[in-house]
């Protein structure tokens, strides 16, 4: 069994739809502990869900480095297996990422490269996209950057507002990184510190919802 931890610092809706995902599709996996910067609604969630929740304030640390440090030694007490970010807004520093290297996970609103960093669904209209979507992808010391993990995408109408287009991107997410986690747990994919290997590049096992979503926009990444 995959034990999971997962860092949020907002509304949690990534760690529901992974918590939603385990139940529904009985993906060999547990969610062990779900750890905040902040108090925040995605903390609260979890706690009704019967989850294990802590809050790591900034503000009870001196420096980054030591905040990390109290967040890593949470994750490796409760014996995680892997490190889902999900919505986490805090930068992680160099040590926290070597520590866990292989083990750590981002989802980020964007076809990576494209659009790092904050508002990028404006940004993807402003600058004419004509597909957007999400990335999944193991974390490095750059800002989301690391090997690809695997990608989902849509097209970008030209009626689409940024809400809008978060809304239909959201949809993805809440589809994409479930299947991530359901690969990982059926060994179809391999982490390793510097990247990716599928074993097999296929829905075909995968629960028939997740399917219908990913079947149309999953972009595997050029990996064995």
């Amino acid at each position: 069994m995959i034990r999971l931890a997962v860092l949020i610092s907002g509304r949690g809706s990534n760690m529901l739809s992974l918590a939603d995902a385990i139940e529904k599709y009985r993906i060999d996996a547990k969610i062990v502990l779900v750890i905040s910067n902040k108090d925040c609604d995605g903390i609260a969630l979890a706690a009704a869900r019967g989850l294990a929740t802590k809050v790591v304030k900034r503000s009870d640390f001196d420096n980054r480095p030591a905040h990390d440090a109290a967040i890593a030694s949470s994750i490796e007490n409760c014996r995680a297996d892997y490190v889902f970010l999900a919505g986490y807004m805090a930068i992680l520093g160099a040590v926290f990422v070597d520590q866990f290297a292989g083990r750590l996970i981002n989802i980020h609103p964007s076809l990576l490269p494209a659009f790092k960093g904050l508002d990028t669904h404006q940004r993807a209209i402003d600058a004419g996209a004509k597909t957007h979507g999400v990335s999944i992808h193991l974390v490095n010391a750059k800002l989301d950057d690391g090997p690809l993990i695997l990608q989902a995408s849509l097209a970008v109408d030209e009626t689409d507002t940024a809400k809008g287009l978060a809304g239909r991107v959201l949809q993805l997410e809440h589809q994409i990184y479930p299947f991530v986690l359901f690969s990982l747990a059926a060994r179809t994919v391999t982490l390793l510190p510097d990247g990716v290997v599928w074993h097999a590049k296929t829905l075909a096992a995968a629960p028939a919802a997740m399917q219908t979503v990913l079947a149309p926009c999953v972009i595997w990444p050029d990996v064995s």
